[in-house]
């Protein structure tokens, strides 16, 4: 069984959403990225409780026509590629809001 990751927006960035697009800037040299359609998806459903493969599931699957297993092999590169940028927190388990910035996965 493969375990769930969980994701949660990082503190040490700022974001502003512009119209389907978020923009965000990031602390780690203070780079600003624009998230398509949906990669501002999975930012704004990035709660720290919910299970990627739910997001993808309720979120890109019901919006998007998507192989659900295409999608979330997708959804997983991307959210790895936000996280190297420090734009998101992944981990194995729920990640606290209370916690500070959750467990970063390396």
């Amino acid at each position: 069984m493969i375990k769930p990751l969980y994701l949660a927006r990082s503190r040490r960035i700022a974001a502003r959403k512009l119209g389907e697009e978020i923009l965000v800037m990031s602390a780690r040299g203070s780079t600003l990225f624009t998230l398509n359609p949906t990669a501002t998806i999975l930012w704004q459903a990035a709660d720290g409780a919910t299970p990627l493969e739910r997001i993808v599931e309720s979120k890109i699957c019901s919006e998007y026509e998507v192989n659900p297993e295409q999608a979330l092999l997708d959804a997983e590169s991307l959210v790895e590629d936000l996280a190297k940028h420090g734009i998101l927190l992944i981990s194995e388990k729920p990640i606290a809001e209370s916690s500070g910035y959750g467990e970063e996965r390396p």
